[in-house]
Order: structure tokens, then C-alpha cells, then sequence
């Protein structure tokens, strides 16, 4: 089935100009077309349109994924009574005893929380524990080798906090025939939606599938 995502503002990535009124047509996992609104759906007559508010980006890419599924405990909802909301570190994680016992289910919860913020990649270096990989790759995210070397400081679960530009932490540009991993925020255009963070994804395609919504 092929599918139009569109968006008050489109941010293709790759040096392109931002495209007002811009949508993105897909067809089973790839990008079909992207472009002015108009455009598209003229080009793809009765596909299913799905209209998101605000900006719609590429996916972002997750640097610290390894690091916060190993470093947090993300607390299943039924504990929240007893350990919150919010992923535990430090001494919280280590009373919560042997990993063996809550390792799985938080890695699941993590890898959900990364959808949340429009992550449709993580980076992980050739020595990434290969359990935690195939967890990643069953999410429908995508691993990808790190091009920098990791950062100082605790891990941040929001890709795009201290990102200069989108592009900056978008997985890949839109290409035609590229794997269609898209992320669409509830924010009125690049500075708002580096103002408002990941926290403001409504929705997440990876490779054509909808793996988030948020509305």
C-alpha cells in the first residue's frame, strides 16, 4: 500500500531547502517521493494520506542507545507506584539486584521510549553485547557503525538535545528509494522543534511501518 505523510514543514536533510506543505509518499518500506504536498499526491492518486501536525523529519539516530539500555533501568508502568516514571541510574539501578531479573523487559521499555523521541537508528560499536543488537534490530530500528567517538557526560535519550541543526540528528537524508524512516513533531518549525527536543514526536515510521503514535 503506499502511503503520503505529510506536514505543515518538511525538513528532507541533505542540504535541501525546508519544503512548506510538504509530504513524503511511501511505498512498502521505501520513500517513493517527497516534495510539495501538491505535488505528491498528484503523482500517487488514491494513496492513503496520513496528515501529521507540525514538522516532519527523517528518523533520528540514537548515539547513546547502548549506553542507556545498559546504564538505565527503564521502570515498567505497574511499578511506577514503588519507582516512578522516570529510567533509574546509579544506586537506584543497583538495588534493584542481578540484571538477569530486569534486564530484558527494561531494554524492551528503553527501545519503546527511543520510538517516543522519533529514533529510527542507534549507533553501537563492533563490541556491542549481540543480544542487546538483536533487541534493537526486532524494535524495527536500524544499528549503524558510531562516526565520532562516544561523548563525556550521561547519556541523553533525546537525539536531539545539543543538536545545532535537525540534520545533525537525522540517521540519513531522504533519497527516493531509501529506506523510508520518518519522524513527525508537534513543533512549528526547526527552532521550535530543537526548542521543544524529541519529547514533542507524535508519530515514527521505520522502513515504511508505524511504529509510534503518539495522536
Amino acid at each position: 500500500m503506499l502511503t503520503i505523510h505529510a506536514a505543515a514543514l518538511l525538513l528532507p536533510g541533505g542540504g535541501r531547502a525546508p519544503v512548506p506543505g510538504g509530504a513524503v509518499a511511501v511505498r512498502d518500506r521505501s520513500v517513493a517521493a517527497f516534495g510539495p504536498y501538491e505535488e505528491v499526491a498528484a503523482a500517487h492518486p488514491g494513496a492513503r494520506v496520513r496528515q501529521w501536525p507540525g514538522v516532519l523529519t527523517p528518523g533520528l539516530v540514537q548515539r547513546d542507545a547502548v549506553r542507556l539500555l545498559e546504564e538505565w533501568y527503564f521502570p515498567d508502568p505497574r511499578e511506577a507506584d514503588a519507582l516512578g516514571t522516570e529510567p533509574l541510574t546509579g544506586g537506584a539501578l543497583d538495588a534493584l539486584g542481578p540484571e538477569e531479573s530486569w534486564r530484558a523487559g527494561s531494554v524492551r521499555r528503553g527501545l519503546h521510549r527511543m520510538l517516543r523521541h522519533g529514533t529510527t537508528a542507534v549507533t553501537a560499536a563492533s563490541g556491542a553485547s549481540p543480544a542487546l543488537l538483536t533487541a534493537v534490530r526486532r524494535s524495527g530500528l536500524t544499528v549503524v557503525a558510531p562516526t565520532s567517538p562516544p561523548g563525556g557526560g550521561p547519556p541523553r535519550l533525546d537525539p536531539l538535545a545539543g543538536a545545532g541543526a535537525v540534520s545533525d540528528a537525522t540517521a540519513a537524508a531522504l533519497t527516493t528509494g531509501g529506506r523510508a524512516d520518518l519522524a513527525a513533531f508537534d513543533a512549528p518549525d526547526e527552532a521550535g522543534l530543537l526548542a521543544a527536543g524529541g519529547a514533542s514526536c507524535v508519530a515514527t515510521i521505520a522502513a515504511g511501518r508505524l511504529v509510534y503514535r503518539g495522536r
